[in-house]
């Protein structure tokens, strides 16, 4: 993989697993320093290892982006380790389940928290840096919000998570118009349906089976679909790129089934 990132420090939150682990392998396969963040430190310090056991430079913090008050200070960490952060990835997040009649208060505001006032105040922080690390000055400055094609279309039973992603991917023209001018691209992935450790027992049962026919190539992504689109959004490619939200489904949010 060619290094278009290198001398580059990204940051990834939500990273234990699934998008989040993939996202780091790719930037760090292309040069960038990578910080790894989630609630469970294990599996991002084994990750971290495993990215510097392949020649890389990689550094695992804790970090729940619920706690908005922790964010900024943990980006300090990490640019005080790993140099000037240039690249933010907005990853964390959770799924939001459960009928309207039947969530709480509880759950509404957990989803809220991670979706949205974590990406929120995530942006934020590595916004402050970049305006006084000079990346936003040399044009490097990326930030990344990973939203969802929930952000535009009903996924059924899942209002919460619907709610929160469409205020993700508003959230991220937002910023894009206010931060245009310092020199901060902000632009968003929304991916369908990925095959994860999590929802792939369902995607085998009958239910996730016909689920997964109504769709229009009858498959589940990967989390290599995603991996163009990732790279030219933290490169060079995206210097005239900002407030774009990139739908990247396999057509499974095109209307009229399978």
């Amino acid at each position: 993989m060619e290094k278009v990132l290198s001398g580059q420090t990204a940051v990834i939150t939500g990273a234990s697993g699934g998008l989040g682990a993939h996202f780091a392998r790719v930037l760090a396969g292309a040069g960038a320093a990578v910080a790894v963040t989630a609630r469970r430190l294990d599996m991002v310090e084994a990750l971290a290892g495993e990215i510097a056991a392949e020649g890389g430079r990689a550094m695992a913090l804790r970090l729940d982006v619920a706690d908005a008050h922790a964010i900024a200070p943990a980006f300090d960490e990490i640019e005080t380790a790993l140099g000037p952060i240039s690249i933010l990835v907005n990853n964390a997040g959770v799924g939001g389940e459960g009928l309207a009649l039947d969530l709480s208060i509880e759950d509404w505001d957990r989803t809220f928290d991670v979706n949205v006032r974590g990406v929120f105040f995530a942006a934020q922080a590595a916004a402050r840096l970049m305006l006084a690390n000079g990346t936003a000055a040399a044009g490097q400055a990326r930030i990344i919000n990973i939203a969802s094609i929930a952000s535009f279309t009903v996924l059924p039973g899942l209002s919460a998570y619907n709610a929160s992603k469409s205020a993700a991917a508003m959230l991220t023209k937002s910023l894009a118009r206010e931060w245009s001018r310092k020199g901060i691209a902000v632009n968003g992935i929304c991916p369908g349906y990925i095959e994860t450790d999590i929802n792939s027992a369902w995607f085998k049962e009958e239910g996730g089976q016909k689920q997964m026919k109504g769709f229009p190539r009858r498959r589940l992504m990967e989390a290599s679909d995603l991996d163009a689109p990732l790279l030219m959004l933290a490169g060079p490619a995206a210097r005239a790129i900002s407030g774009a939200l990139f739908t990247i489904d396999d057509g499974q949010s095109l209307p009229g089934g399978g």
